[in-house]
């Protein structure tokens, strides 16, 4: 079966990616160790890649046995919700590690795997990488960068291809720390499913080789 690495698979969106792709890849979930992770190997018969996507150099080092690899999804993110004024350099600093040079500093050294598949690399941004939100100042920022640096992986390495789904709110922890925030009431109906998304996901995934979905765009009905 092809292969598939998915980031942040332990729960809420990532874990619903990765049983989308379980019945038609072998799974490498990525991730900071955890019993969640496990659990969710366990039962989707897939295998776990410990590693911290702030420790690049981990990273490279957990990486470096996968001499190919079909699809690589790019889910795990964090966000720290906050206007402008209220944020601090701190948070900034912790969500762009994260979302942005996370993602690149996994992409690079497995970018040699993915060329030998002709592999398709898959992000998971938001809403927020269109159109800030108010109360999203450094999440819709770090949105909008790896909105960027997936285009220009795109650009640059055509044997791949490159998609980036831009969801509306989701059904998750983040999302009900969101709305804790906000002061709102939290009603999960108002939101997608991750479940949904994780379709639409398993869609791209299964594009015919003669077609390239640069993005996707889901929003709750």
């Amino acid at each position: 079966m092809p292969t598939a690495m998915i980031t942040g698979a332990s729960r809420g969106l990532g874990l619903a990616i990765a049983e989308a792709l379980a019945p038609t890849h072998t799974l490498f979930l990525a991730g900071r160790p955890s019993a969640e992770l496990d659990a969710v190997a366990e039962r989707l018969g897939a295998t776990t890649w410990p590693m911290d996507l702030t420790d690049y150099e981990g990273v490279e080092a957990t990486v470096e046995p996968i001499v190919e690899l079909d699809v690589l999804v790019h889910n795990a993110g964090v966000a720290y919700p906050g206007r402008v004024g209220e944020s601090s350099v701190e948070e900034w600093r912790a969500t762009m590690e994260v979302n942005v040079i996370g993602a690149v500093g996994l992409t690079l050294p497995l970018l040699p795997a993915l060329r030998a598949a002709r592999g398709q690399v898959i992000f998971v941004n938001s809403g927020a990488g269109r159109s800030p939100s108010p109360g999203l100042a450094s999440y819709a920022a770090s949105k909008f960068a790896l909105r960027a640096f997936a285009d220009a992986l795109r650009t640059d390495e055509p044997s791949l291809r490159v998609t980036t789904v831009y969801p509306g709110r989701i059904d998750t922890d983040m999302q009900w720390n969101l709305v804790a925030y906000e002061g709102g009431e939290y009603k999960p109906e108002r939101f997608l499913k991750p479940s949904t998304v994780a379709q639409v996901i398993a869609q791209v995934v299964a594009t015919p080789d003669d077609a390239h979905q640069h993005e996707v765009i889901i929003r709750p009905r």
